[in-house]
């Protein structure tokens, strides 16, 4: 199925599943929908994102991912708060990338349609790209902030992950692409190839543990990363905000995606996301199955932590460190970029 096409059936769940939700403000296309040409295939390991807008400042749970005439939907609620202002928007690279093209679903007040235009406007701005790479390298620095030895132990792998792994938004920010999700890091090693800073991009990859990482070895952790995953999908009932990418629905985009990376060469960039799948599973498993069922499933999880040199809390401070020195070096090469980048325009 092509974009436009799934554009589309988004456009008709909002329309008949969506818009009489109480408090119903608007929704717009979110995420890296808004990169793609209309043309362009919808991967089957991929969904489609709808952030819908809720007058209220208290938000229902998130409803997660959803099949509708055979598109995976990825649906999240945003408070009408959050859109307050052009201004407000433009400094948080998280949600600019949404308004910088016609993105709106439904909008019954014109005020989404309103804003995404002057978002549009001054997207490319030096100034807000600026701001939008503070934004991400601040994000760098709380997921940092939140690594705690008294949270379990897939609490700490995660917050550590996250801060190495929006290093390559700071970057993908920089130059006005998609800081995408599950393919960040092959989107920066283009971007950087782009800009011809590809030696960085091993530094990258060396800050995650991975850069000497094997096809062989990444189907290994793979393969038991999906027995992982089977197990938590089925006993998960913990409502965690990432639950349903522990679920069926899920496979496609956690496993299948993961897999299609490392049958076409991309096994180091598949790892961010194996890393955070499993250790969401890990989080699963011990909340909901019995114990037993962490005997058999962490062995695998610590053995692929071990090969990125992770092997216990001190570990995961010390490469907190690396990723913290690692800032001013990355801000050096986001600035280059901005300085090249001849689409980023005026002050």
């Amino acid at each position: 199925m092509i974009v436009k096409e799934a554009k589309a059936v988004a456009r008709e769940w909002v329309l008949t599943q969506a818009s009489g939700m109480p408090g119903f403000w608007g929704t717009f296309y979110h995420g890296s929908a808004n990169w793609l040409a209309d043309d362009a295939t919808l991967s089957p390991t991929s969904d489609l994102d709808v952030m819908a807008v809720l007058a209220d400042a208290e938000l229902p749970g998130k409803p997660g991912k959803l099949i509708y005439h055979d598109v995976m939907l990825e649906v999240s609620y945003l408070s009408r708060d959050e859109l307050r202002s052009a201004e407000s928007v433009l400094g948080q690279y998280h949600l600019a990338g949404s308004f910088h093209v016609p993105s709106i679903i439904a909008d019954p007040t014109g005020q989404l349609t309103t804003l995404q235009a002057a978002v549009a406007k001054d997207y490319a701005r030096r100034r807000h790209v600026y701001r939008r790479c503070e934004d991400a390298r601040s994000r760098v620095r709380r997921n940092l902030q939140s690594l705690r030895e008294a949270d379990p132990f897939p609490d700490q792998v995660a917050a550590w992950l996250f801060a190495a792994g929006v290093t390559t938004h700071l970057l993908l920010v920089a130059g006005l692409k998609n800081p995408t999700v599950r393919r960040r890091y092959e989107a920066t090693r283009a971007l950087l190839a782009e800009y011809g800073r590809l030696d960085f991009y091993e530094r990258l990859l060396d800050l995650l543990g991975c850069a000497q990482m094997s096809r062989a070895r990444a189907e290994l952790h793979l393969t038991a990363l999906t027995d992982a995953f089977d197990a938590a999908k089925t006993v998960g009932t913990t409502p965690f905000f990432f639950s349903a990418d522990i679920s069926d629905l899920a496979r496609p985009v956690a496993i299948d995606g993961s897999r299609e990376l490392i049958a076409r060469g991309d096994h180091r960039e598949a790892i961010f996301w194996m890393i955070a799948t499993y250790a969401r599973c890990q989080k699963v498993l011990h909340h909901d199955a019995p114990p037993a069922s962490w005997d058999r499933f962490e062995p695998g999880f610590h053995r692929l932590l071990a090969d990125l040199g992770i092997e216990s809390f001190a570990d995961l401070q010390r490469r907190g460190e690396r990723v913290r020195d690692f800032l001013p070096p990355l801000w050096d090469v986001a600035e280059a970029i901005i300085a090249a980048n001849p689409a980023i325009d005026g002050a």
